[in-house]
């Protein structure tokens, strides 16, 4: 998914120099902080900067209702900025708890620690001292990420700026209850009755990525721009749906993804067990025996393409996968919908309906 060359430059730009700033801060630490200190550049770099794009486009969609707006203040930069350092602190943790190997084509954070202690013949277990040093790379990504949040916030007024910490605030628990209700729910599926498992996938998708991804950044933005109660509802009623309609398109490409465009394995959601809507719509409409293959190969690391491929064949075959492409197609239709009339700019809306577009159609 491409977005605005401006956007992503802007907030590029700004996260490069703050991690200049921490590499200063830090310098008399010494080669001992070098690794941990290059892996959260790695971290920061590349992406889609889809929730500093939103934030952006929430504050613009606010600024500019009734007037022009000028470019985004550099106190909106900071903010949308700190979104993009908490969600490297959360992708992070997220290819720790799911054992990834890869993210964006790379080695994932704890995996390339992992090869770094490796390669320097250091004393102790590699794997897990790549773990451990990654647990605290998100840790130390998100005490940053609200570090640039409140560098934003002290050049705001006293009344917006308390309103973008609200909603960072809520973003941050929200995912946090979204990341265990995954794992919880890759657990306890065998005691959750077939009719409740879409509720629940759904329920993850909401609080791990919908409110996460688009949502609370479009919320964000919005409050730094002072908006009124009837614009955040309006925002609010477009962002949730089209962060389900984002996070289910993610779920498709976990399965059906190209690895050269996703920059992870083929089927990766297969082989972690992760319990999508795409599987919760799939179990009642396999027959029996195609259940309970799907059952026991689900979660297992060592899935050879083959079975992979079979897989696939089951979801596509048994209507899984029309079911969830319509899933997506109901919800942006809701987002879209919420914009109608909407007090909110009229370029904005327009680039709006854009980020929708791409965020739903988006191959990676």
């Amino acid at each position: 998914m491409q977005g605005s060359p401006d956007a992503i430059r802007a907030v590029s730009q700004r996260l490069e120099s703050f991690f200049d700033d921490r590499a200063d801060e830090n310098r008399d630490l010494g080669a001992a902080a070098e690794p941990i200190l290059r892996a959260a550049r790695e971290a920061l770099t590349g992406g889609k900067r889809l929730r500093a794009q939103f934030c952006l486009t929430g504050w613009r969609a606010v600024a500019s209702a009734g007037r022009p707006a000028d470019d985004p203040p550099a106190a909106v930069v900071s903010a949308a900025s700190a979104l993009e350092v908490f969600h490297a602190a959360a992708l992070v943790h997220d290819d720790i708890i799911d054992n990834s190997d890869t993210r964006r084509g790379r080695p994932s954070a704890h995996r390339a620690l992992q090869a770094q202690h490796r390669e320097a013949d250091w004393a102790g277990d590699a794997q897990a001292y790549g773990r451990s040093a990654a647990i605290l790379l998100g840790d130390l990504l998100v005490a940053w990420s609200d570090d640039l949040l409140e560098e934003g916030a002290a050049d705001c007024a006293p009344g917006p700026a308390s309103a973008a910490r609200e909603r960072y605030a809520r973003m941050r628990r929200d995912v946090t209850l979204g990341q265990y209700l995954d794992v919880a729910a890759e657990a306890s599926h065998v005691q959750v009755p077939d009719d409740e498992q879409l509720h629940r996938a759904l329920q993850v998708a909401s609080f791990k990525s919908a409110r996460y991804s688009v949502q609370q950044p479009l919320l964000i933005g919005a409050a730094l721009a002072g908006a009124t109660p009837e614009q955040d509802a309006a925002l609010a009623a477009f962002g949730h749906p089209l962060g389900m309609a984002f996070q289910l398109r993610d779920d498709v490409l976990g399965v059906f993804g190209d690895s050269a465009v996703t920059g992870k394995p083929a089927g990766d959601d297969l082989r972690e067990g992760k319990r999508t809507a795409l599987i919760a719509l799939a179990r009642p409409m396999l027959p029996p025996p195609l259940r309970r293959t799907l059952d026991e190969l689900l979660g297992d690391p060592t899935l050879e393409s083959g079975q992979i491929e079979a897989m696939q064949g089951a979801l596509r075959d048994c209507g899984a996968l029309e079911r969830v492409e319509q899933l997506i197609a109901d919800y942006a239709h809701e987002a879209d919908r919420a914009l109608a009339g909407a007090p909110l700019g009229h370029q904005a809306v327009g680039a709006l309906r854009d980020l929708a577009e791409r965020a739903v159609s988006r191959t990676a």
